[in-house]
């Protein structure tokens, strides 16, 4: 009996020994496993998240790409669009060039050589960024004003008043929130002459019912500049009752300085009022290696002396200098006229 209970035991022993021996062998297996699955996770987390950066590094190159390309087509677009308008433009003058009374656009009245310099004025040193306003005299048709809105920077529309060859001028300008009035004055020696444009010899009323008449025409004309008139802006007396008629209307006046002879500065310095005139001409020469040059030279003045006023015309070279020039134009603030002081 006492050798069965001995026998018993012993083989519930070897029973336990043997569960023991399974369980243990069982959990070394488990755990194996466990820490393969860990692992081999681990690698493959590592690798999933390798080939999401290369992705994400192609994703953002290809976007980048995609963003030149994109810039690139939008500027040539720009330039296309620009060109076609332009070329709209030359298309309508041949045909206006047809009708008697159309004139082409008065060259500059260049009767000294130092015109092509800048008034003398102070040399500043700027504490903040330069202004430059650029004013295009001689609007007058709708395609110039699409071409130069198509620019997208801020230039001074100077519109011509109207007459048989551009009856829309002054409608034109009734679109934009900020113009100037490009006013005809007599010159010394122009063939062209626009019709109604003033003479040294016209009274005081005569002078004074024309501004009237331009202020109905262009109701919101704050700043106006000649249009020719060495003659005239080189007349004091004759000056004298055109900036009592403009300042009686609440307008400015600025000197397209067409005459080294100019009498503006004395006559604006009687009224108390600010002298304002043309540092540049753009297009003087309608080349477009000359526009660029003088594009570079009114920031130069600006620059030397913390505000400049340029005048272009909407001619194909001197928009399309304006457009190659946006890089360039970033050194100074460029501002409509009326923000210039």
């Amino acid at each position: 009996m006492a050798k069965r209970k001995a026998s018993s035991a012993k083989n519930k022993s070897k029973t336990l020994a043997y569960i023991a021996w399974s369980l243990a062998l069982i959990a070394v297996i488990i755990s194996s496993s466990v820490t393969g699955y860990y692992f081999g996770y681990s690698d493959a987390k590592e690798e999933i998240t390798k080939k999401q950066s290369i992705l994400h590094k192609k994703r953002v190159a290809m976007l980048e790409r995609l963003e030149k390309t994109s810039k690139k087509s939008e500027k040539q677009s720009v330039n296309n669009r620009l060109k076609e308008v332009l070329n709209k433009e030359v298309k309508k003058k041949e045909e206006l060039k047809n009708i008697p009374e159309y004139q082409v656009s008065a060259a500059h009245e260049y009767d000294d050589p130092t015109l092509d310099l800048p008034p003398k004025r102070e040399i500043k040193h700027m504490l903040n960024k330069p202004k430059l306003a650029i004013i295009i005299d001689d609007m007058s048709l709708k395609s110039q004003v699409i071409a130069v809105e198509n620019l997208k920077i801020p230039l001074t529309m100077s519109f011509m008043p109207p007459r048989t060859a551009r009856p829309n001028s002054a409608r034109l300008a009734a679109t934009e929130n900020f113009y100037m009035v490009h006013l005809p004055l007599e010159a010394l020696s122009f063939t062209k002459e626009e019709p109604q444009t003033l003479h040294v010899d016209d009274s005081q009323e005569k002078i004074s019912e024309r501004i009237r008449e331009i202020k109905r025409l262009f109701p919101k004309v704050r700043y106006i500049n000649n249009h020719t008139g060495s003659k005239f802006t080189s007349n004091e007396l004759a000056m004298n009752r055109l900036i009592f008629a403009l300042k009686d209307n609440d307008i400015q006046f600025v000197d397209s300085r067409t005459t080294a002879q100019t009498e503006v500065s004395k006559v604006m310095k009687n009224f108390g009022l600010q002298y304002i005139s043309r540092d540049v001409f753009l297009d003087h020469h309608m080349d477009k290696p000359y526009i660029l040059g003088q594009i570079k030279e009114a920031i130069k003045v600006a620059k030397l002396h913390g505000t400049a006023i340029a005048i272009g015309h909407p001619h194909a070279n001197t928009l399309l200098a304006l457009s190659e020039s946006k890089e360039l134009l970033k050194q100074v603030d460029l501002v409509y006229i009326n923000n210039l002081y």
